[in-house]
């Protein structure tokens, strides 16, 4: 999507180096059968020149949840959306160590053959080495299609952003259900389904997935959580003639 279209919904984000600050949100669900984290953000194993180039700044996601109250080996599922670097890189601590030693990672089986393959445009958001430390942790949870991770929440393929994409979905009784779309909704902006990110691998699945989950989620007036958004991460979709608009709660 070109800067032209988009800039003056992010003009005070924007730094002297063109950067766009954004949020890595992480996503954790309390439920009678366990506790499920969605995304593990980029993690504290990264280099001061690539932590420098990118301005990184925060906590990971093992400090940021100690900091609420929560004990990471209390986490039995993390739940990724996909494996690209800002979403996968805390699995590990800095030691190397898994950063939570009794869950199992689900992610689609598609995503983990994308990111471990060998096309050079496919793998360029994915840390291959890193990724290859965590393969057989990963394969003890990969799936194929829609699966219940724990009573009353599952994963739901997607695409478009990467080829194995997935969305998490929290159907609590008696309450709306709740929505992870990972980076099919990464902004307010992201309401527009033809806006598409220079960084999704097969953006015409994009738009058709982002259409047919958007009216769903604007139609039974699910909550929405997005990815990247840094003030208002929380909302709601509503149907905006042949569009959606994001309203914050």
């Amino acid at each position: 999507m070109p800067k032209v279209l988009w800039e003056r919904w992010a003009a005070d984000e924007i730094d002297p180096q063109n950067r766009l600050h954004q949020a890595l949100n992480c996503l954790l669900i309390e439920t009678p059968a366990g506790r499920v984290l969605v995304e593990t953000g980029i993690g504290e194993r990264i280099d001061e020149k690539a932590r420098a180039m990118r301005g990184y700044e925060g906590p990971w996601i093992g400090e940021a949840l100690r900091s609420a109250g929560f004990d990471p080996g209390t986490v039995d599922v993390v739940a990724m959306s996909h494996l690209h670097f800002d979403h996968a890189g805390g699995l590990l601590a800095s030691d190397g160590a898994r950063a939570f030693p009794r869950a199992r990672i689900v992610a689609q089986r598609a995503e983990w053959e994308i990111a471990l393959g060998t096309n050079p445009r496919l793998v360029a958001s994915y840390v291959q080495p890193e990724l290859q430390l965590v393969r057989d942790w990963g394969a003890e949870g990969w799936v194929d299609g829609e699966r219940e991770l724990v009573p009353a929440v599952s994963v739901l393929p997607t695409g478009g952003h990467s080829a194995g994409h997935q969305a998490i979905v929290v159907r609590a009784p008696g309450a709306a259900p709740l929505a992870f779309f990972g980076d099919l909704a990464m902004r307010p902006w992201s309401g527009n389904p033809r806006w598409v990110t220079a960084f999704d691998d097969f953006p015409l699945d994009s738009v058709v997935m982002k259409a047919a989950l958007f009216a769903t989620a604007a139609d039974e007036g699910w909550t929405i959580v997005l990815s990247h958004e840094r003030l208002q991460p929380v909302g709601r979709l509503m149907r905006d003639g042949d569009r959606f608009r994001y309203e914050p709660e």
